[in-house]
């Protein structure tokens, strides 16, 4: 039993006492304890792929700060990387592929990989997390979206223009939909295993979806994550297993993700929250969304903008607090503990009513 399950009845819109928080990117290069782990690792992929690293790191942050959540530490390339595409990390350059898919050949070739081999590693530090947690807060686990994937896949490596991947959607359709339907099967399967392993919400990370045109969001975006959530386990063990979808830049399209059947929308900062609850009305809960850089501001202005937000979205449940995206490497740590604080202290009134 749950010691703290607010983040997963808030995600289902049932009544908390107040609005929980987790921050994206939260075991990070913010804090000096990450650091020193990740140097005993003696790089990124090791850290990712040792399933007692993996959990020592995504227990830091709760160690320091009163977190409603904690979510598995990885990181949305284990796919590709499964599927041989040779992922690795240039120093000062992120994540790049040794092997892009460029050529038909290799693109008709692609098939998902066996997830309880090439990500057993994943697996395994599901399991290792949960025991470690002992049921203080729910354990959330992820995936990228299969378009965010495919940017990587196909460009080779992250921060680009999308030049390669754009080509390919206007000009060979029919390739990125292959692409797409492989990484959806692949994502839909990973993320069943992980819940198989003990995660307790599922979040889709769709971080390039917003740079689409408006029609080639639907068709390349969308659609695929659609049929991931139509593929997932609802529940364990009889206990629901709540779904989240972020698309960063997506508050255009807020009504149609909200509609593919997912329990709760992921905002980036871009996005009134209070309008954004009036768009999606009781269908599903919205997560976010704090703009990062104000953690780099004083307490008292983290505290202004955390009632900001909070007073937007207004009374009830159904709401997750979250940055609209992830944490910088650059935060003051002591600035997170100013955000979890003020949102515990500040939402109690929010829900009064629901106690």
């Amino acid at each position: 039993m749950l010691m703290n399950d607010t983040f997963l009845r808030a995600l289902l819109k049932k009544p908390v006492e107040y609005t929980p928080i987790w921050m994206m990117r939260q075991a990070g290069r913010y804090l000096p304890e990450y650091n020193e782990t990740r140097a005993r690792a003696g790089d990124f992929l090791t850290l990712c792929k040792t399933p007692a690293f993996a959990t020592e790191v995504t227990l830091q942050p709760l160690e320091r700060f009163p977190l409603d959540a904690a979510i598995l530490f990885s990181d949305i390339l284990t796919i590709p990387d499964a599927m041989g595409l040779g992922l690795y990390f240039a120093q000062g350059e992120g994540p790049m592929f040794e092997r892009p898919l460029r050529s038909e050949q290799e693109i008709r070739a692609l098939s998902p990989p066996d997830i309880n081999k090439q990500l057993r590693y994943v697996m395994d530090a599901v399991s290792e997390i949960r025991r470690a947690l002992n049921n203080r807060v729910p354990l959330i686990g992820f995936s990228g979206s299969p378009f965010t994937l495919a940017c990587y896949m196909v460009e080779g490596r992250g921060g680009t223009e999308f030049r390669e991947i754009k080509t390919m959607l206007y000009e060979r359709p029919e390739l990125l939909h292959h692409i797409l339907e492989v990484n959806a099967k692949t994502v839909t399967a990973y993320l069943n295993a992980q819940i198989d392993s003990g995660a307790q919400a599922v979040m889709i990370f769709d971080t390039w979806g917003g740079a689409l045109a408006h029609s080639a969001y639907q068709e390349f975006s969308l659609r695929y994550m659609q049929h991931i959530i139509a593929g997932l386990k609802r529940e364990k063990d009889g206990v629901r297993i709540p779904s989240i979808v972020f698309t960063k830049g997506g508050g255009l399209w807020l009504e149609a993700i909200a509609a593919i059947g997912c329990d709760a929308v992921g905002l980036d900062w871009s996005i009134d929250i209070g309008s954004a609850r009036k768009r999606v009305g009781n269908k599903v809960a919205l997560q976010g969304n704090l703009d990062p850089s104000v953690l780099f501001s004083s307490p008292e202005v983290i505290k202004r903008e955390v009632e900001k937000i909070l007073s937007s979205y207004g009374n009830g449940s159904g709401h997750v607090f979250n940055l609209g995206h992830g944490i910088s490497q650059f935060t003051p740590p002591e600035h997170a503990a100013e955000l979890v604080n003020a949102v515990h202290s500040f939402s109690r009134k929010f829900h009064m009513t629901e106690e």
